[in-house]
């Protein structure tokens, strides 16, 4: 009898270990895969929003309305057309990147949102790096292609042709209803410089972002520009550029906030500039 009791308690605890195991292995199914808590699918979110370059997501989330998308090397269009993100030069100095850059390399030089910024070091000129093709391919190829979407708008009594693409044309008029609140800016942003000229960079063969409806220059008057200055003449470093600026930067951060950056924040200052790079402005 005794025997036999001790065979029963010892198959009792062997089932019991069993059962055990049985029911802690069924335990990850209870988890469904398509569940936001599932540990596979989290890891595999993560793994690849690190395949897309930090530029890359800034370009989709800054142009909501071009719809774009991204594989690990490119920009890839509505239209399914791709765009490279990085070429296959490294190490460019300042005249490349001007003259032959890639998508990367329009993020190479932070630019400082807010209005609290060092006077730019020399070649500084965060959003003067431009892939050209990627404006052509968003705003027109041709100055015909580009005029199709232009509208026509008052900006603080002044008739504008901007672009309708990105909405521009809605955000300019909300930005000129936000200076219109401080009657001491109106001198600034009255006599507009201009918008819509399509032409290029003085002294470059670069289309200038005029050229695309996106960019306005407010009063020249009361603006400051490098190669205006008599000691600016030069580029060759024997006579560095002394930084200059009249605009109140109450008015920068109001057209910071809608998505245009500053020339101003140049160290090839443009202090009437602002242009349409919202790519530039997400931290």
């Amino acid at each position: 009898m005794k025997l036999l009791l001790q065979h029963l308690i010892l198959w009792s605890l062997g089932l019991s270990i069993l059962l055990a195991c049985t029911t802690k292995s069924k335990e990850p199914n209870h988890v469904p895969i398509n569940s936001t808590h599932s540990p596979l699918l989290n890891v595999r979110s993560q793994t690849i929003q690190q395949a897309i370059p930090i530029g890359l997501q800034k370009l989709i989330a800054a142009y909501p309305e071009q719809n774009f998308k991204a594989s690990s090397t490119a920009l890839i269009w509505m239209d399914g057309d791709t765009m490279p993100y990085r070429d296959s030069t490294p190490n460019k100095d300042f005249e490349m990147l001007l003259n032959h850059p890639d998508l990367e390399d329009q993020f190479i030089m932070p630019y400082p949102k807010g209005i609290d910024f060092p006077i730019p070091s020399r070649n500084s000129d965060p959003g003067r790096v431009r892939v050209e093709a990627f404006f052509l391919k968003m705003y027109g190829q041709t100055k015909e292609a580009v005029r199709k979407n232009l509208v026509e708008i008052d900006f603080l009594g002044t008739s504008l042709l901007v672009t309708k693409i990105n909405s521009i044309d809605k955000k300019l008029i909300h930005i000129a209803k936000k200076l219109a609140q401080y009657p001491e800016l109106k001198k600034y942003v009255e006599n507009v410089g201009g918008t819509f000229n399509w032409r290029k960079i003085a002294g470059t063969n670069r289309l200038s972002t005029h050229s695309f409806g996106m960019t306005i220059d407010i009063n020249v008057k009361y603006s400051n520009y490098w190669r205006w200055a008599v000691q600016d003449k030069t580029e060759d470093g024997k006579r560095p550029i002394v930084y200059k600026n009249r605009i109140p930067l109450k008015i920068v951060q109001i057209f910071e906030e809608n998505g245009f950056i500053w020339g101003g924040k140049w160290y090839h200052y443009d202090t009437m500039h602002f242009e349409y790079r919202p790519e530039l402005l997400i931290e």
